[in-house]
């Protein structure tokens, strides 16, 4: 019996110590989503505004485009490796489509190894920064950057970090100049990511230039990201180029697929 007694005690136990432990982790959970509820919930600061509510509305549309062949590509002209990093809350399947006119043109392109983007942390940071200074190892040449929104910041940074390894970094839509809350997105992207979207957890200078060409591909029908932050300023980028599509279109649409590879084509 008194073994008996010291089973059932030691059961009581533990199962209050995981009733404690799943209590603490609810308790925890509950107040990181408020946390971040919170975040979500920021006023805008004054005097700074995304793009209108008709231009939103549009990013719809965009998502119909997405079944339209790429016209064909042209030869490239200077075969490059290139890689390509999808923005916010998308994953590299959203750029296939700019991947295989890539590769049709000549081009050597790769995905950034990282699945859906979730924001940075210091962890997919490295990874990313390890990640293209192989690539060049391997290829005997920089790479390429190209990317969609978050995505070319992060490619911005990569190539400040790492400028011998990055010979040309291409923005599509990127909010690096200006406020970081100038667009549509950064609600989201704070609840999201569980911090502010003008201190991310690495160490970084959104506006200053890269020490390699640096090219803002930006649009007027941007509903997302105001064309203001996108195209930059001079000094904060080396060429900026319009391209009509939706913020959502910059993966997919044939216009900007055919400028990115007229970009990278350059020889500058």
């Amino acid at each position: 019996m008194d073994m008996i007694s010291s089973l059932r005690d030691a059961a009581y136990s533990t199962g209050s110590q995981l009733w404690r432990e799943a209590g603490e982790r609810t308790l925890a959970a509950r107040a990181e989503i408020a946390r971040r509820a919170s975040l979500a919930s920021q006023p805008r600061p004054s005097g700074t505004a995304g793009p209108s509510l008709r231009l939103l509305l549009g990013e719809i549309g965009a998502l119909g485009h997405m079944v339209r062949p790429a016209d064909e590509a042209p030869a490239a002209q200077r075969p490059q490796t290139v890689m390509l990093l999808p923005g916010f809350g998308a994953h590299p399947l959203r750029m296939r489509k700019m991947a295989r006119a890539l590769d049709a043109a000549g081009h050597r392109a790769h995905d950034w190894g990282l699945g859906f983007n979730l924001g940075p942390t210091p962890e997919n940071f490295a990874y990313l920064v390890s990640r293209v200074a192989g690539l060049a190892r391997i290829e005997g040449a920089p790479v390429v950057l190209v990317g969609w929104s978050l995505g070319g910041l992060f490619a911005r940074e990569i190539a400040k970090l790492r400028p011998e390894a990055v010979g040309k970094v291409i923005t599509m839509g990127s909010p690096f100049s200006g406020d970081r809350r100038a667009n549509n997105a950064w609600r989201a992207y704070q609840m999201v990511t569980g911090h502010p979207v003008d201190e991310p957890p690495v160490v970084c200078d959104f506006a200053e230039k890269p020490p390699v060409p640096t090219v803002a591909l930006w649009s007027p029908r941007d509903g997302i990201v105001s064309p203001r932050s996108a195209c930059g300023r001079p000094g904060e980028r080396d060429r900026a180029v319009a391209v009509r599509c939706n913020h959502l279109g910059f993966a997919h649409d044939p216009t900007a697929i055919a400028e990115v590879l007229r970009q990278i084509d350059r020889n500058d």
